[in-house]
């Protein structure tokens, strides 16, 4: 099957309901999306597909044929996630760091939607687990990324 990730187009003979999360760390090398809980919950291994934040561990690949996959490793490529990555740097947002490319990737994905988030779009799509508790410099980033 053929995946578009990052703009560049990859042929790969996998398992149709192997999860992205695999193709794009084992298949492909891309280990910026981080494996944090396998179940959807925690938001470590959140990519974009069309835009739209997508939760890499439980998304069998053959369901991302012919969509446009964005990685981290890409993400400072596009106008909104350079924005994010530049708020999230100001805010001095990571402490351990594993979850902070799964929420640049939701962050993005809010801004994409929303250009002029609420404090309620906010809380609303911010939702992957820190285990540093950074939440709140987490939305003071989204915040700031929004007015960029």
């Amino acid at each position: 099957m053929e995946l578009t990730i990052n703009g560049a187009k990859h042929q790969i003979d996998i398992e149709a309901d192997t999860p992205l999360l695999w193709v794009l760390r084992e298949q492909l090398g891309l280990t910026g999306t981080k494996y944090g809980c396998g179940l959807a919950q925690c938001g470590a291994c959140t990519v974009l597909v069309d835009g739209q934040a997508t939760r890499s561990c439980v998304t069998p690949v053959d369901s991302v044929v012919g969509t446009s996959i964005m990685t981290i490793e890409a993400i400072a490529e596009d106008a909104e996630g350079q924005k994010v990555v530049e708020a999230w740097v100001a805010n001095q947002v990571p402490q351990c760091g594993y979850c902070q490319s799964g929420q640049v990737m939701t962050a993005t994905a809010l801004l994409k939607q929303s250009p002029q988030p609420t404090e309620e779009d906010i809380a609303g799509a911010m939702v992957n687990l820190c285990r540093c508790g950074t939440y709140n410099a987490i939305a003071a980033a989204v915040r700031q990324a929004a007015q960029a």
